[in-house]
């Protein structure tokens, strides 16, 4: 009898296992990082260390995930039509590095009230979140070319060197008596660049040629995706921001809407293992015209996400409201009915998430932003709508992410009834492409 573990193993697309340990390693070593500098810092300097570290991976999520995701699709399209990655990368680097010039001339220019307002005027922590974004930019490069290759075990050894020197450097800088908050901030700019090195070494050993990928394809791609992600991260951390803004005095329920989110949102930390290669098939089929291959990683991965979801949420809607007074001293203001609307809302934002990748994967970059657009129209139409404001915001999660999510699933299946020839082309330009959607 098959082991149905395994079964569900065999399902995922190709490289999940390999990836899966170090995004294991990575998103443990961001609870250690600050539990070890919580216990070798000061409360100023360790404020300033989390603010350090929540800036970085916002402002640096935002900026540089569609980076990997952008380069991800080019070089997994360009794999499939036998051309190596080399001029891809060195396209989409030019165009982070331009990004990342302004973000740190900004940076630069407001130094000083940048301190004083996150950092409690400690000028060093700007310079070293600066170079923490160096860091991300250059790992987002890496590892999107990795997974275009189909390199997965490169991959998840990045994830995994990237967390393991920032838990071992977290742990060495107390032996030796530093106490700086300063060489805390430098683990965020050495550990990445450190794990980049060791990632890019298969990629540079690529020395097939081809035509490098258009400018404005480079550039409208990303800043398509960029928008797309933003309103994404928008939309997900919407709930506790706006009773924040609509009811600032409900102190109790902004804390335990927090903590109820957290635990609705453990699936996406499942997700993070899934997606790199989900990009890197859907778009490897989108390049070959392969639109049976296309459906059938869609809804494999579809159907996984949507058990994990069922695995996590029945368990969070009976036992959250308990837990989160256990484990967080949460008041009593949330019940079951609380959860299961952020559990439901969980759900369709990953199903989005799913449906927006397999659009990337298509080049309908610009079908997934208005989509995200349309579901953020909603969750702003309910959140201003009257009634209780927990009820509202959670209502507003699950109706925004079941839009966009129900957008895209329309978006795809008017892409995916197309004949093959009007699939994702190398030789295609974006624009062209998108021309033909609106």
């Amino acid at each position: 009898m098959t082991n149905p573990v395994a079964k569900l193993l065999g399902a995922l697309p190709p490289g999940v296992r390999l990836v899966a340990g170090g995004t294991v390693v990575l998103g443990a070593s961001s609870y250690i990082f600050l539990a070890l500098a919580g216990h070798g810092l000061d409360t100023t300097q360790v404020a300033g260390v989390s603010m350090l570290w929540t800036l970085v991976m916002s402002v640096g999520y935002g900026l540089f995930s569609p980076v990997e995701l952008e380069l991800n699709r080019l070089v997994a399209a360009r794999d499939v039509a036998g051309h190596g990655p080399g001029p891809a990368i060195r396209r989409v680097l030019l165009a982070t590095a331009a990004v990342l010039a302004v973000v740190l001339a900004g940076v630069a220019v407001a130094a000083r009230p940048i301190a004083d307002r996150f950092f409690s005027g400690d000028i060093g922590l700007v310079a070293g979140m600066g170079g923490a974004l160096v860091g991300l930019a250059v790992s987002s490069v890496a590892r999107g070319a990795l997974a275009g290759l189909g390199r997965f075990g490169a991959y998840g050894l990045q994830l995994g060197v990237d967390g393991g020197l920032r838990i071992g450097l977290a742990a060495l800088i107390p032996l030796f008596g530093v106490h700086s908050a300063f060489a805390f901030s430098l683990i965020l700019v050495v550990a990445p660049l450190a794990a980049s090195v060791i990632g890019m070494r298969s990629v540079l050993a690529d020395r097939r040629g081809g035509p490098a990928p258009a400018w404005r394809d480079v550039v409208t791609g990303l800043g398509l995706l960029t928008g797309s992600t933003l309103l994404a991260q928008l939309m997900v951390n919407a709930a506790v921001v706006s009773v924040g803004v609509l009811s600032p005095s409900s102190k109790a329920l902004i804390a335990a809407l927090l903590n109820a989110v957290v635990l609705a949102r453990v699936p996406l930390f499942a997700y993070a293992a899934i997606q790199a290669s989900l990009v890197s098939s859907l778009s490897g089929a989108a390049a070959a015209g392969n639109h049976a291959e296309f459906r059938k990683v869609l809804l494999r991965t579809g159907g996984i996400v949507a058990l994990m979801c069922t695995a996590a949420g029945v368990p969070t809607v009976i036992l959250g409201p308990w837990a989160i007074r256990l484990f967080f001293k949460a008041q009593d203001v949330l019940g079951p009915l609380d959860f299961l609307w952020l559990s439901l809302g969980t759900l369709c934002y990953m199903l989005a998430t799913v449906f927006g990748q397999a659009l990337l994967s298509l080049g309908r970059h610009q079908r997934q932003l208005l989509s995200w657009l349309a579901g953020t129209v909603v969750l702003v139409a309910v959140t201003a709508a009257p009634g209780a404001i927990a009820t509202r915001v959670e209502l507003a999660y699950l109706a925004g992410a079941a839009v966009s999510a129900a957008a895209m699933l329309w978006a795809l299946a008017r892409s995916l009834s197309a004949p093959v020839a009007t699939a994702v082309e190398p030789g295609a330009t974006m624009a062209a492409r998108q021309s033909s959607e609106v």
